[in-house]
């Protein structure tokens, strides 16, 4: 997501002079580190989670409702380095979209459309480790294999609808002078959200999902610290099937501490990006574009930084990570391998 400083009042394109893009302040050699240390995020961003997305895919062991919310949410962040970072690289580096205007309109619906797809999913994943952690007795029923699909499809259409309505129908420029002879002046790209629709966004997109799940991790936490309240005071001995349940509701704490880490790497990321967004219209769209451009980056590297965190936290992930290196996957019977331990 990107917004152009646009305070000053066009009444013609004699600024641009003969060029339809500023010229780049940057020399020749520092455009090409730059283009190699952002060829190496995104393409770093691109193999984590395609690592994500064939480990829960191809073993059978993985094949589990919280899993299957995590390989979509890695769909969209494969995605957004796939398609949505190399030319957003393209335009940081060298301050200018060389693509065209109706290219510019896909791209950014598309990097939105997937920056709020992320947040759904996260919203899902809280609401699916609330009923596996607080409502245990009806998790099956509740978080079946139908709800999860079509929880997944809201996760896609409602970002997808919200993102190309909006730009497609340019309702989130209305009102901003400057805007349309920005436009027809500059190969910048510009997209400029104005006082409504950046508060929508920010409102609808951010604030309220994060509302939402920080509400449902301090509900976890606060049974997770009774059912462990109330193990420390059970008897020394324990059925088979009492160890059986003190397992499960530890992965469960674990799974929801992670995922809780997620979240909070989301949103270091992307408020910034959303709040500028807010605040942009009411400052007369004075942001600098380089540090619009850089907080935009912020935000992209959390699609970067999820795979590392699973690989922290989960060792499901190292360890099928090392069979898709070790090629074993090729391996039709391997699907059943043990992945999950039973410690």
């Amino acid at each position: 997501m990107l917004s152009p400083n646009i305070s000053r009042d066009l009444t013609d394109c004699s600024e641009f002079g003969n060029r339809s893009c500023p010229e780049s302040f940057r020399s020749p050699g520092v455009r090409g580190v730059i283009y190699l240390c952002i060829t190496a995020v995104f393409v770093l961003t691109v193999l984590g989670n395609l690592a994500i997305i064939v480990s829960i895919s191809y073993f059978k062991q993985l094949h589990s409702p919280t899993n299957f919310l995590i390989l979509s949410m890695a769909g969209t962040d494969f995605l957004l380095g796939f398609a949505i970072m190399p030319y957003s690289m393209v335009r940081s580096v060298e301050n200018c979209w060389h693509f065209g205007v109706t290219f510019c309109k896909v791209h950014y619906s598309f990097d939105l459309m997937l920056c709020l797809a992320s947040i759904f999913h996260l919203c899902s994943i809280a609401v699916d480790q609330f009923c596996a952690i607080c409502h245990p007795l009806h998790y099956t029923s509740t978080m079946s294999a139908a709800a999860i699909k079509q929880t997944i499809a809201v996760c896609w259409s409602v970002p997808a609808a919200f993102a190309f309505g909006v730009v497609f129908s340019e309702a989130y420029a209305s009102g901003i002078e400057g805007y349309e002879m920005l436009v027809k002046c500059s190969s910048l790209c510009p997209i400029v959200f104005n006082r409504l629709w950046g508060a929508v966004l920010f409102t609808v997109g951010l604030f309220a999902p994060t509302c939402v799940m920080i509400g449902i991790y301090i509900k976890i936490f606060t049974v997770s610290q009774r059912h462990m309240r109330e193990l420390s005071q059970a008897p020394p001995r324990r059925t088979k099937s009492d160890k059986k349940n003190e397992h499960s509701k530890n992965k469960d704490r674990k799974a929801a501490k992670t995922l809780s880490i997620v979240m909070l790497g989301f949103l270091i990321c992307w408020f910034p990006c959303f709040f500028t967004i807010l605040i942009d219209p009411f400052l007369n769209f004075s942001t600098p574009l380089p540090l619009f451009d850089a907080l935009n980056w912020l935000g992209y590297l959390n699609s970067f930084c999820n795979p590392l965190i699973y690989g922290f936290f989960y060792p499901w992930f190292r360890k099928t990570f090392k069979y898709i290196l070790n090629g074993k996957i090729f391996n039709p019977h391997f699907r059943t391998a043990k992945i999950l331990s039973e410690d």
